[in-house]
């Protein structure tokens, strides 16, 4: 077999093959003799139909599966001869398949980037620590609260923070548009849920009242007819609730799963859960600091194959979260392109500093992995012992440690940071596009 390469680009290889026509043939006999065991042919008895009869009926089917099992076998062959890293399945353009002559193809394809991870020591790291203090806690169980309010009926005037139930009819230039209409909607002043300047509109009004209000749709409003232009509302207020925050009793506490009935008890597993979320946030903060700098000190070129597979692999995700009747590829690629090349690249990135470092998942943090994550439920050892009879389960929570390993040996080599904070800014989302990873 004769086989010569052409780098066209940085990635893209285009190898020619030759196969001798003796193994091309020898292929194409051994299919026609398998059919000859099997063919039904009139006037003949089944495996007692002459070779010349076989060959002149099945000889260019024969022919055209012999071609493509020689093309994949063949290619298969070349790559391991070469030393070659495809990133994708191969292009492939027949130059030459003649009976008695070599088979002749061309392969188009992507190989990996080969590169060494460098630049360590350009990478800074602020590294956050902090503590969760009572205060921190005690706005967490208000917060607890007030995501279990209820509403009363009141018959005073409406507040800030009071839920109205209005009826509303919106026009522009004295004419209703489309959308601008509702009855029965439940609104809780404040909130910022409507344009500026309607919820504003209905402070102090009481049930069964009718107010008029004026405002103007931003101009940067998501409905393009809509944007920059004066309404008026006409809202009825139905109905004025005041909230009313939830006593912290064993009732509340059941809400949550926490089989508490002290005030104490609920408070302690609150801070746990706290405890484990700044764990967590902090972990991320760095690692996302360590990704951007490695992505900054190793700029490398993609395979087109892997960003085409990334970019179709988030539009079937971003289907999946979002619903409705959108099939994935109807969705824009330049929508997802972005953040395909940052996942593409951070992989390559990642599996190189494995490489290099000669780095495998630790076991004994595989098991403290799963044992952070089963001290959020009730039954722990039950959730450990799930996912240690779950390969699949295993195989994931092995990869995210691999990862927090490679996290690892970049801060050993970077320069780092540390720096207390409050706990609100510990679990503060970063800014940085790094976050969404």
């Amino acid at each position: 077999m004769q086989v010569s390469v052409e780098n066209t680009s940085a990635l893209e290889r285009r190898m020619t093959i030759a196969v001798p026509a003796e193994r091309v043939e020898n292929e194409v006999n051994k299919r026609l003799q398998q059919t000859a065991k099997r063919a039904k042919v009139a006037g003949f008895r089944p495996g007692k139909v002459p070779m010349s009869v076989i060959r002149q009926r099945f000889e260019a089917d024969a022919r055209q599966e012999a071609f493509g099992d020689l093309v994949q076998a063949s290619f298969y062959e070349a790559i391991v001869e070469q030393k070659l890293n495809p990133a994708g399945a191969p292009a492939v353009e027949p130059k030459s398949f003649e009976k008695g002559k070599d088979l002749e193809f061309v392969a188009i394809f992507e190989v990996f980037p080969e590169f060494t991870v460098a630049g360590f020591d350009s990478i800074n790291v602020e590294r956050l620590s902090a503590e969760v203090a009572d205060a921190d806690l005690d706005n967490m169980l208000e917060v607890l609260r007030k995501q279990n309010t209820r509403f009363e009926a009141v018959e005073r005037a409406a507040q800030n923070d009071d839920q109205v139930n209005i009826d509303f009819v919106g026009k522009i230039d004295g004419e209703e548009f489309a959308g601008g209409s509702a009855k029965g909607t439940q609104l809780v002043l404040g909130s910022g849920r409507m344009i500026p300047g309607f919820e504003d509109g209905l402070v102090g009004a009481k049930a069964g009242e009718e107010r008029v209000v004026n405002v103007t749709f931003p101009e940067d409003y998501q409905n393009l007819d809509l944007a920059g232009k004066a309404a008026e509302f006409t809202i009825t207020v139905n109905s004025v609730s005041a909230p009313v925050l939830p006593e912290l009793n064993e009732e509340f506490f059941a809400q949550f799963g926490i089989k508490e009935s002290t005030l104490e008890g609920f408070r302690t597993e609150v801070r746990k859960n706290m405890e484990r979320e700044l764990r967590q946030a902090i972990k991320t903060k760095v690692k996302n600091q360590v990704m951007d700098g490695l992505l900054a000190a190793n700029p490398i070129e993609v395979p087109k194959a892997l960003l085409e597979n990334e970019v179709n692999r988030l539009r079937v995700q971003a289907v999946q979260q979002f619903g409705g009747n959108i099939k994935p590829e109807q969705l824009p690629a330049e929508l997802f392109e972005e953040q395909a090349k940052r996942r593409v690249v951070l992989g390559l990135i990642v599996a190189e500093v494995v490489k290099q470092f000669e780095l495998k998942p630790d076991e004994g943090k595989v098991r403290e992995m799963i044992e952070e994550m089963a001290s959020a439920y009730q039954e722990p050892e039950q959730v450990i012992s799930w996912y240690y009879k779950n390969d699949q389960q295993m195989n994931e929570v092995r990869s995210v440690v691999l990862e927090e390993q490679v996290v690892d040996t970049v801060l050993q080599k970077a320069t780092v940071t540390d720096k207390s904070v409050s706990y609100e800014d510990a679990v503060k989302p970063a800014q940085a596009p790094a976050a969404a990873e």
